[in-house]
């Protein structure tokens, strides 16, 4: 059974920050990040993922879905600040921490500020590095039927009608855009991170679609290589979602790195 709940956590240099939190499930604690997709993204594999069994909490970055995003929360080093509150007030420990896209940069942030609550790290077509002739994809020059191109090995399945759309949840992804681009900024990058990554002290696995065209899977194995000790494992006809189009392929490297461990 799911609970949602708002937690009030106070984070450095920020004040006071209001952040809307899934909670799924029992067992082996997973703190689940979504990208740039929203929650929606990740809350069928959340499901999955519960079923392991673990516990799953699925925050809400503020700002997307329609949750309003405290002044000076503009950055993934923030969330990560939030994100790492977030756990000591849940008073969890041994988490793996599981991120797609700048969810996955946010993990790696996170990570960074050694949490002790923090046990492992799986990262999902992450962003955040700089890689020479890989660049991440000029998401906010993209179109929605583009994204969709970008994301998917398959994106027949997935693209959507535009008039099938309402004005409300053409509201919510406006939100989710704007949102993203505040935390990630045009570049979605940050040309530190890929240096800083050597300092990451958790097992970590980096997992990857074959054919994500957001961020490739060149790209992915830089990540890798930059993190002492990585796994990095590639997911055949996937794209840059791998929780909505081959979860299947996702929970299998999520199981095989638990067991690793």
């Amino acid at each position: 059974m799911s609970t949602n709940t708002k937690h009030h956590l106070v984070v450095d240099g920020i004040g006071s920050v209001e952040v809307t939190v899934s909670d799924t499930g029992s067992g082996r604690p997973f703190l689940l990040l979504h990208g740039g997709a929203g929650p929606q993204s990740v809350a069928t594999f959340a499901d999955r993922l519960a079923g392991g069994p673990a516990r799953v909490i699925i925050p809400t970055h503020p700002g997307f879905g329609a949750t309003p995003r405290s002044d000076g929360l503009e950055s993934i080093a923030a969330l990560a600040r939030l994100y790492v509150a977030l756990l000591d007030d849940l008073n969890i420990d041994g988490v793996t921490v599981v991120g797609n896209s700048i969810g996955g940069w946010i993990a790696a942030e996170m990570a960074l500020l050694g949490s002790a609550r923090i046990s492992a790290l799986v990262l999902v077509d992450a962003a955040g590095i700089e890689v020479e002739e890989h660049p991440i994809a000029d998401f906010f020059s993209l179109t929605l039927d583009q994204v969709t191109e970008f994301s998917y090995h398959d994106p027949e399945r997935f693209r959507i009608d535009p008039t099938t759309i309402t004005d409300a949840q053409r509201a919510v992804v406006a939100g989710n855009r704007a949102s993203l681009a505040v935390y990630g900024g045009q570049a979605m990058g940050d040309p530190t991170l890929r240096e800083r990554l050597a300092n990451i002290t958790v097992p970590t696995l980096v997992v990857w679609g074959d054919s994500d065209q957001i961020v490739d899977p060149q790209y992915g194995r830089a990540y890798a290589s930059a993190i002492p000790g990585a796994r990095f494992v590639l997911l055949t006809d996937t794209g840059h979602l791998p929780q909505i189009e081959t979860p299947d392929q996702l929970m299998d490297a999520i199981r095989d790195h638990a067991a690793a461990r």
